[in-house]
């Protein structure tokens, strides 16, 4: 058996068409809200555990201190854009984006195999129908390029932009879950000083304290159960778009190389994880 049909054996999509392979799936990123919602309830169980009521820790001035102070902290640190940037990328945190990298690469192996009959350019009306940006862009361009050098370090400079712009927006968060602590103390130590104001009272004072405490927990709450917890999820979601950006990257580099789609096969499988190196093992056996 030649290694062409080994190809297409092990591999029977790769005669169809780029249109028949799945793209990018978007859905509520269960595992996120379920977090959220655990991080929420044990907040809320473990202030009910003190046997003080909740509303005991619901103090509008701390809030307002702890709330206001670390947004105006973070307009004051970020320019409007990046703020914007990461506006749009926490609301993105509440939706699981997931690539199926076997058809990704199934689709890779369709232009491995249509280039090596035809040229590149006779390919564009097709390339034009991917559903993936990146891998879209990243052929158009291998069309207009005049050499392999010129293109890798076109593809390599916009992911590492757009790791850049990922790392950024996680960076946003991190100052903010900086910065909030320290003015859940301000709003302590102005709720100290508002006391000293009563000191002869000692039962007011002995609630008060309590009181003014609960800033530093509007603080340290919003830091460590929002911010910084967003900002780890935002570099998550950057490394793994960074390993799709590189396996397109690897994928073009060989369409436009012209490599056997056989090869193509085992160099995109490097990317796959696991299971996926596991069932395509059992399937070259096959």
């Amino acid at each position: 058996m030649s290694t062409s049909e080994r190809v297409l054996r092990a591999y029977p999509n790769a005669r169809q068409a780029p249109a028949a392979y799945a793209g990018r799936t978007q859905n509520l990123d269960v595992g996120f809200l379920i977090g959220l919602a655990i991080a929420a309830a044990a907040a809320i169980a473990g202030m009910a555990s003190t046997g003080v009521g909740i509303g005991y820790f619901l103090q509008p001035t701390g809030a307002l201190i702890v709330l206001g102070g670390t947004l105006g902290v973070t307009f004051l640190t970020t320019p409007g854009r990046s703020l914007l940037n990461a506006a749009q990328r926490l609301r993105g945190l509440f939706f699981a984006q997931s690539t199926d990298r076997e058809a990704l690469i199934e689709e890779i192996l369709f232009y491995a195999k249509e280039v090596r009959r035809r040229p590149l350019l006779g390919l564009e009306q097709e390339i034009r129908k991917i559903r993936n940006g990146f891998l879209r862009e990243a052929l158009l361009l291998a069309i207009d390029v005049r050499n392999r050098a010129e293109l890798q370090a076109a593809l390599e400079i916009e992911i590492r932009l757009r790791e850049r712009q990922g790392d950024a927006d996680a960076k946003v968060f991190e100052v903010a879950g900086g910065f909030a602590p320290t003015l859940g103390i301000l709003g302590t130590v102005l709720g100290l000083v508002d006391l000293l104001r009563q000191f002869s009272n000692v039962q007011a004072v002995g609630s008060g304290i309590g009181l003014a405490f609960v800033s530093t927990l509007y603080g340290l709450g919003l830091a460590n159960l929002v911010l910084l917890p967003a900002a780890h999820r935002i570099r998550a979601r950057v490394a793994e778009s960074f390993e799709i950006h590189e396996l397109i990257v690897e994928g073009v580099i060989c369409v436009f190389d012209q490599v056997h789609p056989y090869l193509v096969r085992h160099r995109l499988g490097a990317f796959l994880h696991h299971r996926e190196r596991a069932a395509l093992a059992a399937a070259q056996v096959v």
